[in-house]
């Protein structure tokens, strides 16, 4: 399984960006799918969640009502669209692949549990 992450670049702040995961090697319906993403100088951070089929999002308190997450399965892709961007949203950003056996709610926050990682994308935030 493979993810390919794109869409980053660099935006002013409030403005916006969408951020796609294109999976190949087996259906996307098969993940749950994540967003993380990575500040310099800082750990590994959890942004969104989604559900195999997109019934149940979590987010992060940070973009809570700012970013959405979303998923088209029979594209094999996940989004996120991230609006009114500051600052602080800059890093670079993951998207994973929770296959079967699917985590916990509990675990969803800890990069860790997931089985496959796509290479980043950079987000740059210009103040």
């Amino acid at each position: 399984v493979q993810l390919q992450a794109s869409g980053g670049g660099l935006v002013q702040a409030g403005e916006s960006l969408r951020l796609s995961c294109t999976v190949s090697g087996r259906t996307l319906d098969t993940y749950d799918m994540a967003w993380f993403r990575q500040a310099p100088g800082q750990e590994r951070k959890f942004v969104a969640r989604i559900s195999r089929r997109g019934y149940n999002t979590v987010y992060a308190d940070s973009v809570k009502g700012r970013f959405t997450i979303s998923r088209d399965n029979a594209k094999n892709t996940v989004y996120l669209q991230m609006n009114s961007l500051k600052p602080e949203d800059m890093a670079v950003y993951y998207c994973a692949a929770d296959g079967p056996p699917y985590m916990i709610t509990s675990s969803y926050r800890d990069g860790r549990n997931y089985d496959y990682w796509g290479e980043g994308t950079q987000v740059t935030v210009s103040s």
